[in-house]
This record gives structure tokens, sequence and C-alpha cells, in this order.
């Protein structure tokens, strides 16, 4: 059941109040000198191997080029064996990305199934709308829905970061079981890098937070000037599938509407659920 309006302003307080310490993640942004042709085929394969099959007009379209530019990433997708083309000129996720040629990942067919909520819980709060799964401790967003504001938060589609560093990853990381986080975070597996391993009593206690709460918000911890909510997405066995949240510049934020926030966060999560029970 989602939270109450009191519960949210309470949690709002004791998140702002109690957030890990230690410094934001610095947002990626582009290299001085970007080789845009390499940035365009990686993007092109990142979107096969989340969807399974596009045609050359639709990757034109994503990545905004010509379609002889994109006919041109594509074949050379083809020719390093990172995609695969079919009797109906549809490209598909090649031997280099392990997937099977005419079948989706799970985590292909969640996106698939959630993009047009995505879009609607655009529409409605008017930021950007993110949908991310988590892959032991790190966080990847599998989609993306930028809003139309001119000062918006950019797309993070195909991006990856520490789980408990962003949104999306503390919603599935507060869903582990105490052994399950303890061994995730295990000295040993951190053995060989010691200063990427969280403040444990402090990562314990932020979870507990959204526990409580029933949903997450992230005011810069993950990157400055940018303040964000999530909520989770959940399985018929109540399992945590992925986190569905949004993101906004943190000029934008007012903690009044907060509670109608997440209310609609709620809403479009209980959509997708509805959609993946079907």
């Amino acid at each position: 059941m989602p939270p109450t309006v009191a519960r949210i302003r309470s949690a709002e307080h004791e998140i702002l109040e109690s957030r890990t310490t230690g410094a934001a993640v610095e947002p990626k942004n582009p290299p001085a000198y970007v080789v845009t042709s390499a940035d365009h085929a990686l993007r092109a394969a990142v979107m096969l191997q989340l969807e399974g099959g596009l045609t050359v007009s639709q990757v034109a379209e994503r990545l905004g080029v010509a379609r002889s530019t994109a006919h041109r990433l594509l074949q050379t997708l083809v020719y390093r064996d990172f995609a695969v083309q079919d009797d109906q000129r549809v490209y598909h996720p090649g031997p280099v990305l392990e997937l099977a040629t005419h079948s989706q990942s799970r985590a292909s067919r969640l996106r698939a199934m959630a993009l047009t909520h995505l879009q609607r819980l655009v529409d409605i709060v008017g930021e950007t709308a993110n949908l991310t799964i988590r892959t032991g401790d790190t966080a990847r967003f599998i989609a993306s829905v930028e809003c139309g504001q001119a000062l918006r938060v950019g797309s993070r589609e195909g991006m990856v970061f520490p789980a408990h560093r962003v949104t999306a990853g503390l919603i599935l990381l507060a869903a582990l079981e105490p052994a399950q986080l303890d061994d995730l975070y295990s000295e040993n597996r951190y053995a060989e890098r010691p200063g990427e391993r969280p403040d444990m009593s402090a990562l314990r206690a932020q979870l507990a937070r959204v526990r409580r709460a029933g949903f997450a918000l992230n005011n810069g911890l993950s990157e400055r000037g940018v303040v964000a909510i999530g909520v989770p997405i959940r399985d018929a066995d109540g399992t945590a599938l992925a986190g569905l949240s949004i993101s906004m510049p943190s000029v934008r934020y007012d903690h009044q509407r907060l509670p109608t926030l997440v209310a609609a966060l709620h809403r479009s999560a209980g959509a997708i659920e509805a959609d993946l029970g079907d």
C-alpha cells in the first residue's frame, strides 16, 4: 500500500537529516574529443541488447542521425558480431552480446513492457523517468524517458552506477535480507578495491529508512544538483524486480510536491506490475 502523506513528509525529513555521507558521484560528461561515430555505435549496441530487435529507421530516429549513417553503424556491428540481420532486415543482438538471436532477456521484456508507462509518468510529472535493475552491487539503467523541459536530467539508459549511490539501487538493496546484504558487501569482495566499499552501518540505516518510507529520496547523493525519487516494481510473489524513478534538477524540486510524486510513481509501478502479471 502506498505510504500516506504524513509518512512521506516524515521520511523526507529523516532522509535529508541523515543522508549517508560521502562525495556525490560526478555525472558522466562527454570527453573533450568524443568520437561521435564510436559513441553512436555503442549506443546502438546497447539498444539492441536491451530491446532485442530494431530497424535502421528506428536506430536512426533514436540516435538522431541519417538512415545511411545508421545503416553503416549497424553493418559495422554485424561485421564485429555485435549484431545479426534477419530476412526482414531487422537487426538483433549478435553473439558478442550473448543474447539468443530471436529472444529477449528478462530485462529486455521488462523494459519493453514498461516504456509506455514511463512515457505516461513523464507526461504526468514533467520530469525524466528511469527503469533500473540491480546486478550484484551495481545498478543498471535499462530505460530512460526524458521530459521535454529545457532544463532536465538527461537519459541514463545503459549507464551503470554503484547500487548504493542511486535511488533505484537503494530501493532494490532495501529488499534484500540482512545476510544477503552482508554477503554482497563483504570485505572479501572488496579486498582489491576497499575504497569502494560503503560504510555498512550508514548503509543499513539508510536502507531501513527506505523500507519504512516505501520509497527512496536521493537529494544530490548520486549526482550534484539532481534529486531523484524511486519506488520498487515487484512480481506476483512480492520480489523486487526493478526500481522506477524520476529525476529532476534540484532547483526545480519542491518538497511540497513529494506526496504527489510518490503517489504517481506508485500508480505507474502498479500498472507495470499488472502488465507483468498478465
